[in-house]
């Protein structure tokens, strides 16, 4: 009996082992079909007595419903039993799909023909049906768990019985169907936002329904609010928000002010881009005595006006962030409180919340003070009427610009001396007629000025966060309050070596792996590659080797400015985090114990994704801009810079206007190119021409879609038929030994997104 038992516990044992064999080569190879021969060898033994133990497992499986016979004695997994995994569809311009899994590193690729009517966004179930030997796999989508819910904008073709809308998004690839019965007031090119309400297995197209008309297409109002659709970011308030604020009380008594310090016999002023119509900060400065200051940071006192939970203050937390189009400012708050009661406009009394600092000549701050405070602004400067008091020494309150602008400049000195990276950047702007069109392009730069402002701005967001953070106990301890904080992390090695690579190429070393020496290195490479031509593509790689900043209750520092503890407390009309930090700061100078953490990690949360949303938009309208702009300059010839490269195409921006565009390679005459991505060159097959990042090109501008916000450039090589067509030639030839000299000097800070190959975009 005992042998017996154990005879029958070893059978069982090693068929358990065979199938179990088995159900992973399935498993490792889902789409594929296996012979019995086959299953037999792998899991033990091609014998006959294995061949049959192999049958009679593929019996079980079969019975189970494991595995199917799909051929003639071949086998494979049923679809029910593929590897599963939950995720949101990725969708590219040609229809195909790649669903991103929480804990998977790679995607998973799904064909147009097995996505089951996905669309971008939505939540599904893909099963794995292939996997590569490179690991990659393959899937087929069995289920749409959850539609995506955002709107589509797009330009209405109206037929004589149905109506498609053409999308903007290049991840809506195809045309969206409206009934022509529940909507026949749609005109043909109206620019309309539907959402997705069915899609029918068979159907050609997704049912729409509409969500909003927003005018013509090519309209500016229209394209601007076509933007805000696109990323869901409202262009207006609703009713019950604006009559809130109409019924704000805006008298500043007499108890109001004897709450407060009163600084309105200090001089006091505000500098703003000439074309601000809110002004939320201001400074005031007061000689205490020789070699000492007083100097005051005025920040609007929102949160006076404005109540947790109140309408208004809901509709800021929706918000985020203000958001700033071309054009236009899409404010967070109504317009009577970001344009009237909290603007601290001059020859007025304004409620403030202040940071006041005495410091002497060698920046040691003497004394600090946080609180309300009422304040009477003297003057209203712009930029450039402090910049020009700056450099002549002359104009109103001369004294105080100079004496605010000298104790800046040595506090920015302080901070690189300290670690801070020097991500300078001049900002496009548009010249705009009337209707919205641009007629240039120009370059805002930060002068002294902007620095006088950036600097104190920056000391009252970094002493306000470390007064926040903690408390002193009793016995003279630190104890740990819940805060905003606006933190920025550590570069990671990983992108580090990434970038070390890169700028190889260009000759540079760069020495540093990790600690403040990196930004040491940092700046110093900046200082290195300042006007060169690879200048736009290494800043541009050094910023994607950077962490991202966002607001949390967890300090880690922000590494950018080399501060240990840093907020936002200095712009409350257009963040919500600074209004967050302007109540906590009220609660702790009112005694108040560290408040909870839960609804303010939300709030840090929300923030920091209404801030990516709100960057995107921003670029949206720009982009828009610059293909408007361009659009008037078809068949015309500019030089430019290679500031980007993909395996179809090189991207190429303009050297005068910071304009990009895109030059497929399939158009490129004269050699067939291909993108060597180790390299990270383009090269001719024929010819050995080589192209890479920052070297000097000319393009004619071939074709500016304004849909969907793109420009294709047409490459000029020389000695090639379109090159000698064109005005002139050009004596650049787009090589490696060309590259030093031609354009020497043009690159501007401003640079775009270098591009790597990538497989979504489909540009």
């Amino acid at each position: 009996m005992k042998k017996n038992n154990t005879r029958h516990t070893r059978q069982g044992s090693t068929n358990s082992g065979r199938r179990e064999a088995i159900l992973n080569l399935f498993r490792e190879f889902p789409n594929n079909k296996f012979s019995l021969k086959q299953l037999a060898s792998v899991s033990g033994g091609a014998s006959k007595e294995g061949r049959r133990e192999t049958f009679e497992i593929l019996g079980q499986l079969f019975e189970e419903g494991v595995v199917e016979e799909c051929a003639r004695e071949k086998y494979r997994l049923t679809r029910q039993h593929l590897p599963h995994y939950e995720g949101i569809a990725d969708m590219t311009t040609s229809g195909a799909v790649f669903v991103r899994v929480e804990g998977l590193e790679e995607d998973i690729f799904v064909n147009q023909r097995n996505t089951a009517n996905a669309l971008d966004g939505d939540r599904v179930e893909v099963a794995v049906i292939h996997r590569g030997r490179d690991g990659r796999m393959e899937g087929e989508i069995t289920r749409i768990v959850e539609r995506n819910r955002k709107p589509y904008v797009g330009i209405a073709e109206v037929g004589a019985h149905q109506i498609f809308v053409r999308a903007d998004s290049r991840r809506m690839p195809m045309d969206i169907y409206l009934s022509k019965r529940n909507y026949p007031d749609i005109r043909d090119g109206e620019k309309v936002v539907v959402r997705i309400a069915d899609w029918q297995p068979g159907s050609k197209s997704p049912v729409g329904e509409l969500v909003e008309r927003l005018g013509l297409a090519g309209n500016n109002d229209t394209e601007m609010h076509a933007i805000l659709a696109e990323y869901e970011l409202p262009y207006r308030f609703e009713p019950e928000v604006e009559e809130a604020a109409a019924a704000i009380d805006a008298r500043i008594t007499a108890k109001e002010i004897a709450s407060r310090r009163d600084f309105r016999d200090t001089t006091t002023f505000t500098v703003d881009p000439a074309d601000a119509k809110d002004f939320d900060d201001a400074l005031s400065v007061r000689k205490v005595r020789d070699g000492v200051w007083e100097v005051g940071v005025h920040i609007a006192d929102v949160t006076h006006y404005v109540r947790p939970h109140s309408v208004i203050d809901d509709e800021a937390v929706e918000r985020g962030t203000s958001v700033y189009l071309v054009d236009r400012t899409v404010p967070m708050l109504p317009e009577r409180l970001s344009n009237e009661l909290c603007s601290l406009r001059p020859n007025e009394t304004s409620l403030c919340f202040s940071a006041v600092f005495t410091l002497n000549e060698q920046l040691e701050i003497l004394d600090e003070w946080f609180g309300r405070t009422v304040i009477h602004s003297d003057r209203r400067f712009t930029y450039a009427e402090a910049q020009e008091v700056i450099e002549t020494g002359k104009g109103d309150f001369a004294e105080e610009i100079l004496t605010l602008n000298r104790l800046a400049q040595e506090l920015r000195r302080q901070r690189f001396r300290n670690g801070a990276i020097s991500f300078d950047r001049e900002e496009v702007k548009f010249r705009l007629d009337e209707d919205g069109k641009p007629l240039g392009v120009y370059f805002k730069e930060q002068k002294e000025s902007n620095q006088m402002i950036e600097e104190f701005m920056l000391l009252a967001n970094r002493r306000v966060a470390e007064f926040c953070s903690h408390r002193r106990s009793e016995k003279g301890r630190a104890v740990p309050r819940t805060m905003v904080y606006r933190v920025h992390d550590t570069p990671s090695e990983e992108k580090l070596d990434r970038f070390r690579q890169f700028i190889l190429r260009f000759g540079h070393v760069f020495k540093a792996s990790k600690g403040r020496a990196v930004a040491k290195e940092m700046n110093k490479l900046f200082k290195q590659i300042k006007g060169t031509t690879e200048e736009n593509a290494v800043s541009t790689m050094a910023v994607r080797a950077m962490a991202k900043a966002y607001y949390s209750t967890d300090n880690i520092g922000h590494y950018g400015l080399a501060f240990p503890c840093y907020t936002h407390f200095t712009s409350p009309i257009r963040r919500y985090p600074d209004m967050m930090v302007h109540r906590l700061l009220a609660h702790y100078l009112a005694g108040g114990k560290s408040v909870d953490k839960t609804e303010i990690d939300a709030l840090c949360e929300r923030a920091s994704d209404r801030e990516i949303v709100a960057a995107e938009a921003e670029r949206a309208s720009i982009k828009y801009k610059m293909v408007e702009f361009m659009k008037e300059h078809i068949g015309e010839e500019f030089e430019g810079h290679i500031s980007g490269l993909t395996e179809w195409g090189v991207y190429v921006e303009l050297d005068e206007t910071h304009i990009e565009g895109m030059s497929f390679l399939r158009d490129v005459e004269g050699d067939y190119f291909a993108f060597d991505e180790t390299a990270y060159e383009i090269v001719g097959r024929s010819t050995g021409r080589r192209l890479t990042l920052g070297d000097a090109v000319r393009i004619r501008v071939k074709r500016a879609d304004l849909q969907k916000r793109q420009l294709d450039f047409e490459l000029l090589l020389p000695d090639t038929p379109s090159a000698r067509r064109g005005k002139g030639g050009t004596e650049s030839d787009g090589t490696r030994g060309a590259r030093s000299e031609a354009g020497q000097g043009k690159a501007r800070g401003k640079s775009p997104e270098v591009r790597r190959s990538a497989r979504r975009s489909g540009r």
